[in-house]
Parts: C-alpha cells; structure tokens; sequence
C-alpha cells in the first residue's frame, strides 16, 4: 500500500506551535485512492475520513460522505472508516449510488443521491435516437453583408427516424430535458416537457460555417414559422466576420449590438442600438501586455468602416507623464489611435503609480507590513511589475471622477485600498493577513468630504486551527467593540449555532440555530414551532410538506413549504407552493395552521405563464379589514414578444397593482420608458442602461415626487440619487457602503446629505442613533425582522413578509423601521416608484418582472423574467444572473461551498471551491477581502473519479469544508458572505458567461475572449490554438495562476505548433526567471506534442 502524505502551514512554520493541516492518501496495490484522511480536521480535533471503494469492474460507483472519526490517529489507516457513520449521520445511508450500463461505454443510466428518501429517487438517464416528425428541421442560407455573415433561416419539415441522437434526463420528480444532436455534436433541441400535450423547445441552428446563427425560444419555436415582427421581438441572431469573430448580435425585443475587434482579435469598439442612432461607440484601448488601460466614447458611423479602420492595427497605447486632457483628467497615456475620444470613462494603470497632485502619501508599511514599491531596489528586488496600482472612474452623468489606489505586501497580495470619492473624501482599507492570506483584521477610514471628520471602523476575525471562523468582532470609532458573530460548528463543519451581537461574549442578544439534511440543504433556522424567547424562527421543507393539498413533496430541490414565526404576534405562519414541470412557480398558498379561526390564503398568490415564462396572469390576495381574505389583484398582462405592453386588473382593487391598463412604453434597448400605471411618464437611461432620470406624476401619492435622479459611475456603480418632493429635494450618497441622505434635515440652511448607517455582516450601524442594527435574513437574503439594544434589552425594530414574488404584506406588524434603510426583499433597496434596485436592473415586485433586458439574456435566456420564475429557490445579486439561495441565510463567515454546475447532460460535478473569511463583495461596505479560490479538477468522464473525491477532500485540510450535496439541484447554489447590498454594484462582476455556455449547456458566441481569461486548452490541459486563427501564425494573450497570483501570459503559435510562452512575471524567484521572460517549446524526444522548456530566457 502507497501513501501520500501532505502538510500545509496555516501559520508561520518558524513560529512557535503553528497552524497546520495534515492529509494522508492511501493506494491500493493498482495505485487507486483508498482512503483519504483530513487529520484533526474537525471541530472536536477529530480525523476525517473520505472512504473509497470500487466494483467488480474497477468502477467509483459509489461515492461516500466524508466521515468524522471518534478520536485522531494521526493520520494512520482506519480498517473501519464508516464505523462512526451512525453517529454523525444517524441511520442516512450517506453514499451516493450510479447505476451504469452494461456495455463499454460505462453510460449512467441512474444517480441515486445519499439519504434514505432519495433511495426511490433516482435521476434517471436515456439514451435513444430521435422518431419521425418529432424534431423539426430548419436550415440556413447564408450570404455576406456588411463583411458579416447573414443567415436567413428556412424551415424544412421535420427529420426522418434515427438521424439524430436524443438524450434524456428525468429529474428526481419525474421533470424530462431531452436533448437532439446531430452526428457533429451540435445540439439542435432542448426539450423541456410542460405536460403530455405540450413541451418548452428551444431551437439551436447553426449556419453553413457550422457557426450558431440563431436560438429560437420556446414561444416562437411553436410557431414553427413567423413574420419579421415575431423574429425580431422573439429570436436570437447571431453574425460572424470571416474570422469567425461575434460582430453583430441581436436579442429578442433589443435592436442589433455591434462589435469591432483589432488585430489580436480584441474587442476594442461596442455599439447598441441607441448609441447608433447617435453615431457613437463604446471603446477599449490596451497596453503592450493585452490589459485594458482605457475605456470611454468615440464617435464613428457604419460597424464596416470602424472595423477597416483597425482591422490591420493593435490598439495599443503607452505609458506617457505628459499624457492628455479629457473630461478635466490628466491620461498619463499616448492617444495616437483614433484619439478624437469624446469622452474617457475609465483608466488603468499597472506596474508603477502615476504621479497625481491629489495622490494620497504612499504608505511605507500597513498594519506593520511593508508595502511593496514599484522601486526594486526599495522592496529587495521585488515591484509591483504585472500588478493593478491605481484606476480612474469618470460619472457618466458628470465629470467627477473617483481614484482608486491598490497596495500590496511584499508577496504580493493586496493588504491596501484606497478609494477618493468623486466628492473629494475618500475611503480607506487596511487589512492584516497572516501566513496564508487570511484575514485577521481589518481598519476602514472614511470621509464624505475631505474635510469632514474621519470614521473609523475596526473589524477583527478569529479562527480555529483548520481557519474556520469562530469570532467576528466590530466597531466604531472609540465605541466599546462590538462581538457581530460567534459561529460554533457541528463535526462535519457545518454551522450549528450563531450568537449575534452584545459587547459580552456570554450575553448575546441573540442566538441562532441551524439545522440541516442529508443532502445538507438547511431546514430550519431555529425552530418555528418553539421560539423559547427567540425573535424569529423559520423552516424549510422540501420532501416533506404537511399541507400536501397544496405543496407536492419535491426531492429536486424546489422548496415546498416555509413556516415561519416572529415574536411580534407568536403565530405561526405558512407558505405551501406548488411547481410546474419547467420548475417554475405556480403558487405559494398562504395559511396560519395553529389559528382559531382559518386564515387560509390571505396572502397567496398563483401565477400562470407562458411557454417564454412571461406571466400570463397573477392572482394576489390580502387580508381585509374584517379579517378575511379578499382578492386585491386579478391581472392580465399582455405582450409585444417578451415586452410588457398593458397590465389589466379586474378586481380594481387599489392594493397590490394599482393601475388602469395604461400603455407600457419601451426604447430599441428593450428599456421601459413609462408605465402610466406606477405614475412614471418617462425614464432616461445613460449608456449602461441603467435610469438616470424618471419624470413622475405621483397624483393621488402620499410624497408628490416630480423627478428621480441618479448618479453612476462608469463601472456601473450607483453613487448618488435625488429625488424631488413637494418638499424639498431629498438627496442621497452611497460612498464605499457608508450612505448618507438628509431625508430628515429641517434647516433649509443646511441640507448637506449626513452619515446614516453602514452595512455590517449582521445588519447596520445607525450613525444617528449609535446603534447596531441586526438583521434576520431568509434563505434569499430578504430582511425578516430587525432588532437592536434598547438599554435594558432586546427591541424589534421592524418586521418585514413577503408574498411569494416579493411584494410585501401589509396590514400587520406595522413598525416605523428606520425610514433611511430601505433594503428590503433580496437585501435590496427600495426605490420611490416601490421597485428594488439591484444594481443592472430595477425589479417590479408587483408585477414579478424587471423592466429591463437581461444583459446576460443570451445566456439565461431570459429577458425579462425574474430568476427563471422561481423565487423561493432563487434570487439575483446583481440583476444579471439568478443564484441558489441554498446557504444558511445569514451565511456564516468562514463557512464555504463547494460549487457544483450542471456539466452538459453529465451529473454536475465539482468545480470551484470558495472559502472565505468574511467577503467583501462588490456588493459591500467595510469589510474584509474574500480569501480565496481554489480549482477542483472537473471530470470529463461521465463518472466522477478518485481524483475528483481526492482533490475536494484534501481541500479540508487546507481549512475549508463545505455541505457536501452530490449531483442535482440545488446543489447549483453557490454560498456568498457579504454585507447587504448597499452603495456598490459593479456591473463587471458577472459580464460574461461561465465557460461561454447558456442555461441548456449550449457554447453560445461570446463578444471576444477577455485578456483575463486563460490561454486556451484541451480537456487533458495541453496547449490549443484560437479557433479563429487555427493553422497561422498568431499570438494568444491570456493569463494563468501563480505562486504570486494571476499574471499575463502569451503563446505564439506557428504551423500549429506552440513556439514560445512569454511570461509576464519573475514566478517570485527573480534570480532565475527575469520579468518578464519567455520559454521555448522544444520537439519531445519521444515523439509526440512539443514540451515546453523549464529555462527561463530573457525577451
């Protein structure tokens, strides 16, 4: 028997006592994975063991729960590995089981998960070929336009028996995908089954290139065939220049999108429809080494002629002191291509900091640590050569600019922000790591403007010995400190308990509890039933609903019922929901089961679509004065394609939606421009399309607005709004997380915006009444109740419910709440015209839709509907792409998730590993950085193998663990920790797809590659050329992971062969790899692929 024996320092080695994590591997005599031992990897100090076994055929066909120990031995070999399964896991069965068929190719025909209930469950695999007329036909014929392909496209019946492959999956609830491909692999149908008679099919046809030229959607699909109106407001297009490259797109209900690429095949000029009727572009200039230094506006005409213009050019600027002028900003770089910019957006600078008369004094250490320099001979020969340092961020609605400035140690990792706001304060980030770059606490300074007083904010982070975080400590100014969280876990890691808040770590103010199942998915959150002097308590069901008159027991993941409880009225309360076979919403029953008197359905609400998941009609009911339930909306929509048009109640009830049928208007971007029916004449939107102005006639309001105004920076980020009142002008800041408004200033004299309140991991501070605010958030992130310390104990400050597509419940538990904290359903906030900001998009909770396109649309493949119309399991950090809410909801800092993708029609399989101290997000105020994330390989077999259960074991040595949920949703979720969402939302957090694939697994085009992504490979990791320059003579641009971080990466290619890698770093050992340097790829001696050479030649 071979072992493996690995120990990671989680602490300085030369310390006395360090930190460590030991993993063994043991082998079998054929070299296989037996076993696998996390030492002292629990809580308690226990081993952990991941057991591995095989079958007959030598085949993983079950896949265990790694299983805590009763003692520690050291890392030695257990004969009995799952003897202590019983008392951790009880009587579960914890492994999961593939049914493989019986022939060569080893196909799963089932994946039965871990637990006893999934025992009947299986996901179920088929594999068969297509029957006569059930799969129709279309063809393209393609002609050139413009220097693009133009594909029109031609239906041709249906295809004859047996000429396509057609493979199914059945979900745990009987939920069929069926996909078509033909003999190229390429999928030509993704059937989704709605019931017997009809299905959800989606369309991929490719053109004579073999180049995907159109998606049609479900609602178009049926059609079969249609008019120019129905393929505007309904079909994707996609056209390609005669490199293949994406250059013109169009989405359903959005005019064209133009792309003009240069000589790298880098995307440098972008246009919509708006833009194009101004003669404008979007650009993007780069330096020598493929980052992007600027972006901003050009003027220019046809996408033809701007392509001609670069086509045999790089865009490529440098370094100049002496720079230009532009938008009242100093570019410290050349403008020789096209340099007649109408505006600069945005600037980059890398490797050394520019001089700037507003820069603040560059500090020598932080938190005791040096700085690193861009000086070698400063910093011992170390720079930050390759690195970000510094970034110009213009507004778009002005010419305020915010600088930003980025400090490292000298290994290289950020310790250090800086950040002047566009109003002249600024707001400052130092953080001490440890060995392994772990959080161990954090100092935020901030000033509104330069000359206001400074606030200081204190964050400090312990840990247990595998980096689990136990303590998160906070405070303000010279504020007694405050204890946010202490987090005790369970065996398997999993958090148990939360104590939350109070300045004495035996008195706090309140104490949480977790409870999860088999499969890891949380179930409660204290206990409902039995508050015993909690605020809040709720529980999640999802097999095991108790009113199954309404909600079916669903083994997918789909969530059945919610109960819930708060101290405000001790009555408990219940969702029940039920799911169509497209795994959308069909209603969510209200009920009060322990009531005297029945409360059945006073807040339901029951929705109905169609094939595209626009709703079709919503039914809302309320509770009336009297007690009873009463229907407050009985809504028709009608539509344009996906648009919006008309909205008709016929109860007329003035709750709920209140409108009368008024026309919905809308812009070529696919942006609503009016809804008479919310009062909204008109809204403007800047070039993000995101709303810069909103002209409101707000008769028969309580607050008469007459215009909304918003402020962004370039990036995306929301830094001011106005709104005007009968009043006065309200007006509100969002600095860095720390927000500021004058909603309650008196003195005409001085309505300078004041210091509200800053997000923490539990809630806020409240600057005006010197307090922490605690909130308890759902599985979604909706803000529950809100509590705080009133003195003599524990006071609710406001209670918040929630119908099904996120409006809320009125006519009970009316509490004042704070009225300058507006973060509400999702944990965003709540806009005047009583829609949610969440940051690329507003959402209508009325209505249950955005009023703008999905960015991401060609890939979600929605376009205006919310979360693929499951909002109890989904929600949308950003308003670009729906996320699984599966993670406790105040998502515990230190606890990680494993992330888990659908892999085509394969199982999903492990793929990313994030685990963190407490995040910041791009979502968040003061806080931490987020720690790390690690790479986990993902299996290209159909069976997930040893390695893949080696690789995400070993992972618990390094201090992370996770909920391990094999194979289906939910375990799509992913887990963030973050503060709520206030001030930042970077728009660039989620721009592309992952891996260019659409939510059926279909490779869509993509605009270009980004130069941050990697160099291209194959399935084995070996070098592959761009398919766009496949055979010549080209150079990739990309970047890779090293020792010191990501760093810029090129690989020249000729005759198909790789000739040079050039690396953009000194990979931390600059005595033998210069920076930067580049290696040759030298013929293998036995034959085969060229090997790249280990020694490092200078350029």
């Amino acid at each position: 028997m071979k072992t493996i024996y690995i120990k990671t320092y989680l602490s300085d080695p030369t310390q006395p006592n360090p930190k460590t994590s030991e993993t063994v591997q043991y082998f079998d005599g054929l070299g296989r994975p037996k076993q696998v031992i996390n030492v002292k990897a629990s809580p308690s100090g226990k081993d952990v063991i991941t057991h591995i076994e095989y079958d007959a055929f030598g085949r993983q066909t079950k896949d265990y729960l790694p299983v805590p120990q009763s003692s520690t031995g050291n890392g030695a070999i257990v004969p009995n590995p799952l003897g202590n399964a019983s008392s951790i896991y009880g009587a579960e069965k914890i492994y999961s089981e593939k049914v493989l068929e019986k022939s060569p190719l080893d196909r799963i025909q089932q994946q039965i998960q871990v637990g006893n209930d999934w025992t009947n469950k299986p996901v179920q695999f088929d594999y068969d070929a297509n029957i006569a007329g059930e799969v129709i036909k279309y063809t393209t014929t393609t002609t050139w336009e413009n220097n693009a392909t133009k594909s029109s496209i031609e239906y041709r019946g249906n295809y004859e028996a047996e000429q396509l492959y057609k493979n199914t999956i059945t979900d745990e609830d009987g939920n069929k995908t069926i996909k078509f491909k033909n003999g190229k692999g390429q999928v030509l149908l993704v059937r989704k089954v709605l019931n017997t008679t009809e299905n959800a099919d989606t369309y991929y046809v490719y053109n004579e290139y073999n180049q995907l030229a159109w998606i049609i959607p479900p609602l178009l699909s049926k059609k079969k065939t249609w008019d120019l109106a129905d393929q505007q407001a309904l079909a994707y297009e996609y056209r390609y220049d005669t490199r293949s490259r994406l250059v013109e797109k169009k989405l359903p209900g959005k005019g064209w999108e133009h792309m003009v690429y240069d000589k790298a095949d880098r995307l440098v000029f972008t246009q919509d429809e708006l833009m194009r009727a101004q003669n404008k572009w979007l650009f993007s200039k780069y330096d020598t080494f493929g980052r992007v230094i600027m972006t901003g506006i050009v003027g220019g005409t046809y996408r033809s002629d701007m392509q001609n213009m670069i086509a045999n050019n790089l865009i490529v600027e440098i370094r100049n002191p002496q720079g230009f002028t532009k938008n009242g900003m100093l570019i410290q770089y050349t403008n020789n291509h096209f340099p007649y910019l109408e505006t600069v957006l945005s600037v980059n600078y890398y490797d050394t900091y520019p001089s700037y008369n507003f820069n603040p004094t560059f500090p020598t250490s932080i938190q005791g640590e040096s700085v690193l320099t861009d000086n070698p001979s400063i910093s011992g020969g170390k720079s930050t050569k390759s690195f970000s340092v510094m970034s110009l961020v213009k507004n778009i609605e002005d010419d305020n600019w915010t600088k930003n400035y980025t400090y490292y140690d000298i290994k290289g990792r950020v310790i250090g922000n800086h950040s002047i706001n566009y109003l002249g304060g600024y707001t400052r980030t130092e953080s001490k790591l440890d060995f392994t770059g772990v959080v161990q606490n954090t100092i935020t300074k901030h000033k509104r403007l330069n000359t206001d007083t400074e606030k200081v904010i204190t964050e400090v982070f312990t840990y247990d010995s595998q980096n689990r975080l136990l303590k998160h400590t906070h405070k303000v100014d010279n504020n007694p400190q405050e204890i946010l969280a202490q987090n005790t876990y369970n065996e398997l890691s999993q958090l148990q308990t939360k104590k939350v808040g109070g300045v004495n770590p035996s008195s706090p103010l309140q104490t949480i509890d977790y409870k999860y199942n088999i499969r890891g998915w949380m179930t409660k959150v204290n206990d409902p039933s039995n508050l015993n002097g909690k605020l809040f308590g709720y529980e999640m069901k999802y097999y095991n609903p108790i009113n199954t008159l309404f909600a079916h027991p669903q083994y997918n993941g789909n969530i059945t019922e919610i109960d819930w409880k708060t101290s405000n009225d001790n009555m408990l309360k219940r969702y029940s929901y039920s799911y169509d076979s497209l795994n959308r919403l069909s209603f969510g029953h209200y009920s009060e089961p322990n009531s005297t008197i029945p409360q059945e359905d006073h807040f339901g609400e029951t929705v109905e679509y169609d094939l595209n998941g626009n709703i079709t009609h919503l039914y809302r009911n309320a509770k009336n004065p009297n007690g009873l339930a009463m229907q407050i909306d009985n809504l028709t929509y009608t539509y344009l394609g996906n648009r919006l048009t008309k909205v008709a109640d016929a109860t007329q009830n003035s709750y709920g939606y209140s409108g009368t049928g008024n026309p919905i208007g809308y812009d070529n971007n696919g942006n609503m421009t009016s809804h008479p029916d919310k009062g909204i004449n008109n809204i403007r939107y800047n070039f993000l399309n995101l709303p810069s102005e909103l002209k409101i006639n707000a008769s028969g309001k309580s607050i008469a607005i007459k215009y909304l105004q918003y402020i962004y920076r370039a990036d995306g980020v929301k830094v001011s709004k106005k709104y005007t009142q009968m009043i006065g002008e309200v007006e509100t800041n969002y600095l860095d997380g720390f927000q500021y408004d004058n909603n309650d200033i008196s003195n005409a004299l001085d309505p300078s915006p004041t210091l509200k309140f800053i997000p923490t991991s539990e809630g806020y501070f409240d600057f005006v009444k010197n307090k922490y605010i605690y909130n308890y958030t759902d599985h979604l992130g909706n803000v529950r109740l809100s509590y705080f310390n009133n003195g003599s104990g524990v006071e609710v400050l406001e209670e918040n419910n929630y119908y099904p597509f996120g409006l809320k419940h009125e006519g009970y538990n009316i509490l004042n709440g704070n009225p300058s904290y507006k973060y509400k359903y999702n944990g965003k906030e709540l806009q005047e015209t009583g829609m949610y900001d969440y940051g690329a998009r507003f959402y209508m909770p009325d209505l249950g839709r955005w009023g703008v396109i999905d960015p991401r649309s060609q890939y979600t493949h929605e376009t205006y509907s919310y979360v693929w119309n499951n909002p109890i399991t989904f929600n949308d950090p950003t308003g670009m792409e729906g996320k699984e809410g599966v993670c406790p909801p105040d998502c515990p800092e230190g606890v990680t998730a494993i992330k888990i993708l659908p892999n085509k029609e394969k199982e999903a399989v492990i793929e990313e590993v994030v685990f963190t101290g407490k995040a910041k997000s791009n979502d968040s105020g003061p806080g931490s950085l987020a720690m790390a994330a690690l790479l986990v390989s993902q299996a290209d077999s159909p069976v997930p193998g040893p390695a893949d259960i080696v690789a995400a074991v070993m992972l618990i040595g390094a201090g992370a663990w996770w909920t391990y949920d094999q194979f289906t949703p939910p375990s799509t979720g992913y887990t963030t920790i973050a503060d709520p969402g206030i001030g930042q939302r970077n728009l660039k957090t989620e721009d592309t797809a992952e891996d260019d694939t659409d939510v059926n697994g279909i490779k869509v085009p993509n605009d270009s590659r980004k130069s941050d992504d990697p160099l291209r490979q194959g399935k084995h990791g070996e070098a592959k050329e761009d398919p766009e320059a496949e055979g010549t003579h080209h150079t990739q641009l990309g970047t890779k992971e090293g020792r010191k971080g990501k760093y810029r990466q090129g690989r020249e290619w000729k005759n198909g062969e790789p000739e040079w890698d050039y690396d953009f770093t000194d990979h931390g050992r600059p005595s033998n790899h210069p920076n930067p340097h580049k290696h040759k790829w030298e013929p293998n001696s036995t034959g085969g692929t060229k090997m790249r050479s280990k020694k490092a030649l200078p350029f």
